[in-house]
């Protein structure tokens, strides 16, 4: 590619993916509200609010693809999501159809369907049960990035990123977890397709305790290396075994379910 945007690279994942991405474009396209490191030799640092349709416009233009982790990522009152992952989603869908439709990378979440239990393995075609307006919001997104895809011929991959951390910390991230090695190796394979469509993929590893299953992505030609189960003798170690009650065990998305809706 010529050019590569990355949303949210100021973020916890937007900083590890910003140097893994770099061998992928030319240029490397930063872009956050929040202030941004000085930028490499090959990139460029934009500040963008996602709310701000003719920002996100500039944002997305002379982009060949777009990795879009923006917007709140964790559960927030709903006056503090709607506008980047709502609204600002819109806008990015909007940009990305007036700019050649460059492919899209959007990061979903697991809290799409954080209320089944622990003990159901899910495919693609699960319907949604939503664990808090966050995960509502990732809902709504997979839904228009569907719709922008049937009507238009957007590419997106929906990517429902389980917890891409270095390495798992807790039991349920046993279950959940993602390491960077095998996110960045299944955009790379994004980008690779000559035909994407707009595919569910689940993020995570090749892990023993896994929920999910991705095997309908055989043609994608990605497999994740690395398996959360190597930690488990650690977290054994240093973390207490929770309650069965606990939602750390019942829920797929762990703690969320407890979440109360937040006013402020």
């Amino acid at each position: 590619m010529r050019r590569l945007l990355l949303t949210g690279a100021a973020g916890q994942l937007g900083q590890v993916m910003r140097k893994r991405l770099a061998p992928l474009a030319k240029t490397i396209r930063l872009a956050d509200l929040a202030p941004l490191d000085s930028p490499e030799e090959n990139e460029e640092c934009i500040s963008c609010d996602l709310s701000d349709a003719a920002a996100v416009h500039e944002m997305v233009a002379g982009c060949d693809g777009i990795v879009h982790l923006g917007g709140v990522s964790v559960e927030r009152p709903f006056d503090q999501i709607v506008g980047g992952n709502i609204v600002g989603l819109y806008n990015l869908y909007e940009a990305a159809r007036a700019h050649g439709r460059p492919r899209i990378v959007f990061a979903s979440s697991n809290h799409t369907i954080g209320y089944y239990p622990q003990t159901e393995r899910l495919g693609p075609d699960a319907p949604f049960r939503p664990d808090g307006l966050y995960g509502v919001s990732k809902c709504f997104g997979e839904a228009l990035a569907r719709m922008y895809f049937e009507k238009f011929g957007q590419e997106t991959a929906l990517v429902r990123i389980g917890s891409c951390t270095p390495e798992p910390t807790n039991y349920r991230m046993l279950s959940t977890w993602l390491s960077h090695d095998d996110f960045t190796s299944m955009i790379e394979a994004i980008f690779r397709a000559p035909t994407l469509g707009c595919p569910v993929i689940w993020g995570s590893s090749d892990n023993d305790a896994g929920w999910w299953d991705n095997s309908h992505l055989g043609w994608l030609g990605w497999k994740p290396n690395d398996n959360a189960e190597a930690f488990r003798a650690r977290i054994a170690t240093h973390t207490p075994k929770p309650d069965p009650s606990d939602p750390m065990v019942r829920f797929q998305g762990g703690g969320f379910v407890n979440n109360p809706i937040f006013k402020e």
